[in-house]
C-alpha cells in the first residue's frame, strides 16, 4: 500500500468520526427532536461525499 493510499483511508476514517460527532451534537443540541431528519442528511453527505456507513441504517421512526 502506497502512501497516498494510507493518506485516503485515514481521510475517509477522520471525515466518518466528524460526521458522527457533527450528528451527536446536532442531535444533543436540539434535544434529539430531530434524529430523523439529522440522520437522513447524515446519510446524504456521506453518501455525496463517498464516505460508507459502517453501522446499519436505522428503522425509520416518523
Amino acid at each position: 500500500m502506497g502512501i497516498f493510499d494510507r493518506f485516503k483511508d485515514h481521510a475517509k476514517s477522520k471525515g466518518k468520526d466528524m460526521s458522527d460527532t457533527a450528528e451527536r451534537d446536532v442531535n444533543q443540541k436540539t434535544g434529539n427532536k430531530y434524529t430523523g431528519q439529522v440522520d437522513d442528511a447524515q446519510q446524504r453527505i456521506e453518501g455525496t461525499t463517498g464516505l460508507e456507513r459502517d453501522r446499519p441504517d436505522r428503522p425509520d421512526q416518523r
